[in-house]
């Protein structure tokens, strides 16, 4: 993204940044149902009306948050992702990565991974910031199978017609089965519970060690996708 290149842009940008700070701290005190633009507008001393020539509404704030969430979490996944790494090393640094984002940010994370927000209907601009963790993960599967690491899959195989066709081509030039898409969102969905598992309180008295439960809940996921995990 380029930098703002005059005083107006930047002004706008930090005053944006400022109003979705002010938000997450709204998010993280009353929840996301009680987000208001006047609420945030009396905290910065603004008037509602300036803060509506930047977030026309409640919906499109919530919308800016979200996509600063899934940013923030997608790039916690790619930067702990090691390319020339050992697969497994890959794959538990990015799950221990986003695990640790989830402990940092947990409001935003249930902004996320949670119970939708009453009436708010999320926009097709979400979706491509959504998919970079899932398909970090994706990534070092196909690395893995390119260098002849991947180990035979074992289970029931899922249907093909189970899974959406477009599914099948999730990273550019590299196709994967329907049963490899559906073992993929089953690893990615191991992965939002067991972190939400934990955030809810779910894991009280349950485990003795969070992290290392965690750890052994990324391995089997990791040899269940094909990993060389042992």
């Amino acid at each position: 993204m380029n930098a703002p290149r005059t005083a107006r842009e930047r002004a706008r940008a930090e005053l944006t940044a400022e109003i979705l700070a002010a938000a997450r701290r709204q998010l993280a005190e009353e929840g996301s149902a009680m987000l208001s633009l006047r609420s945030i507008a009396r905290e910065l001393g603004m008037a509602s009306s300036a803060v509506y020539r930047y977030f026309a509404s409640r919906d499109e704030l919530l919308t800016a948050l979200i996509v600063q969430s899934y940013t923030e979490i997608g790039e916690a996944a790619e930067n702990a992702d090691l390319p020339g790494a050992a697969p497994q090393e890959r794959w538990l640094a990015v799950w221990r990565a986003v695990r640790e984002w989830a402990l940092a940010n947990r409001h935003e994370y249930a902004l996320i991974f949670g119970t939708p927000v009453p009436g708010y209907i999320a926009p097709h601009i979400t979706i491509e910031v959504a998919g970079r963790m899932p398909l970090t993960l994706a990534r070092i599967v196909a690395d893995t199978r390119k260098d002849g690491n991947l180990t035979p899959a074992t289970g029931p195989v899922c249907p093909p017609e189970a899974i959406n066709p477009d599914m099948t081509l999730l990273l550019e030039g590299e196709r994967f089965s329907a049963d490899e898409v559906a073992r993929l969102v089953f690893c990615w969905n191991r992965l939002v519970g067991i972190i939400g598992y934990e955030l809810h309180g779910h894991l009280a008295n349950v485990t003795a060690d969070d992290s290392l439960f965690f750890d052994h809940t990324a391995r089997t996921e990791g040899a269940y996708i094909g990993l060389p995990f042992r």
